[in-house]
């Protein structure tokens, strides 16, 4: 039983680890798990999401689960309908959907307003 219990605990505690880090870097770029490229908006305020609507169709909020923490530079946000996105430094993050793969960085740079979110 003991063996049990101590495989348990250890099998929570490397996923606790799992979910405190909620995208990967990419060299100097972040992504979320899947590898796609993670973007953040000038018109945003710190902590605030501006992107809403037909923004929010093409770029896609990194959502943050419901219970979801900070940690280290990495925030949550609370949307206008009550959801969750993760934020770097305060910037809010999100997904472009002419991203088709991973690694793609097609939003870079789009309308002079959005940035790859890089690792400082």
């Amino acid at each position: 039983m003991k063996t049990i219990t101590l495989v348990s605990a250890a099998i929570l505690i490397a996923t606790a680890a799992l979910a405190a880090e909620p995208a990967k870097k990419e060299g100097k770029i972040y992504t979320d798990q899947k590898g796609m490229t993670l973007y953040t908006f000038d018109k945003d305020e710190k902590n605030k999401s501006n992107c809403y609507e037909d923004c929010a169709k093409a770029w896609s909020p990194f959502a943050a689960p419901a219970d979801a923490k900070a940690d280290d530079e990495w925030t949550v946000v609370e949307r206008t309908d009550g959801t969750k996105m993760w934020a770097y430094d305060g910037k809010p993050v999100y997904t472009y959907v002419k991203d088709t793969k991973k690694g793609d960085m097609t939003g870079e740079g789009v309308g002079g307003v959005w940035h790859t979110a890089k690792a400082d």
